[in-house]
């Protein structure tokens, strides 16, 4: 098979690109193509994509995906492990200085907003949280989570005020950050940001109907859970990673281990699954919309991840994709 035409010619310059679309959409490979076309590395934004050993339930590059171009921050912690936005925001940046020191394009695909913030809005301070705090606090959360919302209430009313009584992330995130700091994230918030890069990003986005991206989502699920998910998961349960790790905690995967403990059939946990996948979609979608600075390339116009690169790299480089092969 003939590769696509690269732009070996063009100027890296000084600002990453920037794919985002909702889960599904197909950022993996339109962000292979233009690593091609571009000379580019990527650099994953996907808050889950970071796990080893979670690699059906999370749609991760495959091996040959993976040899096609160079990838960062894919399996760099374990599933057990506290791994933050902040965290990611300055490994990335450190990553993205070195491929543009390099005389390479920065691709940072992904649909994790949180993610992007850190690295080109910055969160206001917030300490890193211990592992045994945060280890404490859910298993107080998973015991009394009224109580522990309580607690909340008493050290930061105002963070409480925002939070669902329910809305157990939540309410150990304002707990966590007291209990290491002795201050209220409400107050944290209020400081300036501190983003973790001093770039902006040439910014585009996959977008298409929703209910083709619903079809689509429905179809990958049935895929992944014929591709082994529940193999995976039972895998991961067998290392000790089970729902008391916040990982195991999202959607895909909370379901599996329902299946595996015989709470829920399979049918049952595909329809869930499926239910997850297209909320986490809208919330992401919820994000994208309010970042003016996202140029939007038609998936179902334009159909394939060639099409799509060479559209993004001719708004990119008018000049320069016109004259390509």
């Amino acid at each position: 098979m003939s590769r696509p035409p690269r732009h070996p010619g063009l100027d890296p310059g000084p600002e990453p690109l920037v794919l985002v679309g909702p889960t599904a959409s197909g950022k993996t490979a339109v962000g292979i193509e233009l690593a091609i076309r571009l000379e580019g590395e990527i650099v994953s934004a996907d808050a889950r994509q970071i796990y080893r050993g979670m690699d059906i339930g999370t749609a991760k590059p495959t091996p040959d995906e993976l040899a096609m171009a160079k990838h960062h921050l894919i399996d760099v912690a374990d599933p057990d492990e506290s791994y933050s936005a902040g965290r990611w925001g300055r490994e990335a940046a450190d990553i993205i200085g070195d491929i543009l020191a390099r005389g390479k394009r920065p691709i940072i695909v992904g649909g994790s907003g949180l993610y992007l913030d850190a690295l080109f809005s910055g969160f206001s301070p917030v300490p890193e949280i211990p592992d045994r705090v945060r280890a404490e606090l859910q298993e107080e959360a998973g015991r009394d989570l009224f109580g522990l919302y309580k607690r909340l209430l008493a050290c930061d009313p105002e963070w409480a005020s925002k939070v669902n009584p329910n809305d157990r992330q939540r309410i150990v995130r304002g707990m966590e950050v007291f209990e290491t700091s002795g201050e209220r994230l409400s107050d944290l918030q209020q400081r300036p940001r501190e983003p973790a890069g001093p770039w902006k990003g040439n910014w585009f986005g996959l977008a298409l109907d929703r209910s083709r991206l619903y079809t689509r989502i429905d179809k990958r699920v049935k895929w992944m859970v014929n591709a082994g998910l529940s193999r995976e998961v039972r895998g991961l349960v067998r290392r000790g990673y089970d729902e008391d790790c916040y990982a195991m905690r999202s959607f895909g995967y909370r379901e599996m281990i329902a299946c595996l403990a015989d709470e829920i059939d399979i049918d049952e946990g595909i329809r869930l699954i499926q239910q997850g996948t297209r909320r986490y979609a809208k919330r992401q979608m919820t994000w994208f919309r309010s970042k003016e600075q996202i140029t939007w390339v038609d998936v179902d116009t334009l159909g394939s991840p060639e099409s799509m690169a060479e559209e993004i790299v001719r708004q990119l480089h008018p000049t320069a994709a016109s004259d390509s092969p």
